[in-house]
């Protein structure tokens, strides 16, 4: 399997964390982009790092994302709250995110990790069937005034 390297703006962003965090953060970058080759990546950086999922450009087109925190990061899910949870290990309580924290290499082996995120897939039905371009996109910010 091809892999995809990351965006040298990508890594630039995550210089500002600990190494273990945005290591944790590519690896798990890694474990998505292998359960979905084709899809296209969002990559913000505002108070935090986020690297959205879809088949899209579309924000209704993405099925998981990754931000990082300062001790941990997070495998967000836009439509958590109606994904299967036989685990209990989502964690959230808005109307419909929610996600699953790593602090460390070892949380990301769990099999469960790639169940959660082809289950998330699946929720996009016919928008996941048409697969994605596979493109990186870098978001800035807009500028507020």
């Amino acid at each position: 399997m091809v892999r995809r390297p990351p965006d040298p703006q990508l890594l630039g962003f995550l210089e500002a964390y600990d190494r273990s965090i945005s290591d944790l953060a590519l690896a798990l970058r890694e474990i998505v982009l292998e359960e979905a080759p084709d899809a296209s990546e969002a990559i913000y950086q505002v108070y935090t790092v986020a690297i959205w999922f879809g088949f899209s450009e579309k924000m209704k087109d993405m099925f998981c994302y990754i931000a990082t925190n300062a001790r941990h990061i997070n495998l967000g899910f836009p439509r958590g709250s109606t994904l299967p949870d036989p685990n209990g290990i989502l964690e959230g309580d808005g109307k419909t995110m929610r996600h699953i924290k790593f602090a460390s290499q070892s949380d990301l082996e769990r099999p469960l990790v790639r169940r959660y995120i082809r289950a998330s897939i699946e929720q996009l039905g016919e928008a996941a069937s048409t697969g994605g371009a596979g493109k990186t996109v870098v978001k800035r910010p807009r500028a507020r005034g």
